[in-house]
């Protein structure tokens, strides 16, 4: 992330936790068979960018062993303390104002990251600028304008509600200076940065516990936001979080587009 203020969603608030509680939930199997795919092993250098949580830092320490390095780096490392022993190197850093911590990473990874960075395209160029000859660089990021909707089948009121925050949602995030049809462009971007083997695809997780338990914890951390840009009445967002902890609405997410390529 960037040290703008305009980050929407503040590692300090209780709900970052729940809300990387779901991520991990929704998202480290797919991360974990990329980055399986893309061979991580004993002695690898990885720089886990906008580390946020610990679930993904902690699979890679478990794979590049004692004699390999993680480098976990994010504007509010608040969160990763637990993880700070090595082979983890835990460091505040802005990737989209500040050089790479090192060079010569084997691999370098990050995780709904650039989508919020409104320095993004320099954020990619340090990433590749710190990978090896041959490193490999994976990127996952949503495109909420891929697929917009909370409730794809909006079938009654209920799902009409859940609509409408969502877009309000999606505008404070723009307001903010996200790009919500970013992950469809990461192909391209790779290819564009020179790297080789570009391959993607795509998870969109539909229905279940932590996709429900991901939308309120997201409502709540952003409630005064709402309220404050008039996209919501704390009535509608009240009755929208009752709705959601009934258990009764087919909730999605954004679909995550993962990009990977191989540095020349």
């Amino acid at each position: 992330m960037t040290r703008t203020g305009r980050y929407l969603l503040d590692n300090q608030r209780t709900e970052a936790g729940e809300r990387f509680d779901a991520f991990a939930t929704l998202f480290d199997p797919t991360t974990f068979r990329h980055l399986d795919g893309l061979g991580v092993g004993p002695g690898w250098r990885c720089w886990e960018v906008g580390a946020g949580g610990t679930s993904v830092v902690s699979w890679l320490a478990k794979k590049v062993g004692p004699t390999g390095k993680v480098v976990a780096t994010d504007i509010d490392v608040s969160r990763l303390t637990g993880a700070a022993r090595p082979p983890v190197e835990v460091r505040v850093h802005d990737i989209g104002a500040e050089q790479p911590p090192a060079e010569g990473f084997d691999l370098v990874h990050a995780r709904l990251v650039l989508v919020h960075v409104p320095e993004r395209e320099r954020a990619l160029r340090s990433m590749v600028k710190a990978l090896r000859p041959g490193g490999r660089l994976l990127l996952e990021d949503a495109d909420p304008a891929l697929q917009p909707l909370l409730c794809p089948d909006e079938h009654g009121p209920e799902q009409q509600l859940a609509n409408r925050l969502r877009h309000g949602f999606r505008k404070l995030l723009t307001d903010r200076g996200a790009d919500l049809s970013y992950g469809r462009r990461l192909p391209r971007l790779l290819r564009e940065a020179g790297l080789r083997g570009v391959e993607a695809d795509a998870h969109f997780p539909l229905t279940s516990p932590a996709c429900a338990a991901l939308e309120s914890a997201t409502v709540r951390q952003i409630r005064a936001d709402l309220v404050a840009a008039g996209l919501a009445t704390d009535e509608d967002i009240d009755r929208h979080l009752a709705h959601v902890a009934s258990g009764g609405m087919d909730l999605a997410t954004a679909p995550m587009i993962s990009a990977w390529g191989r540095k020349a």
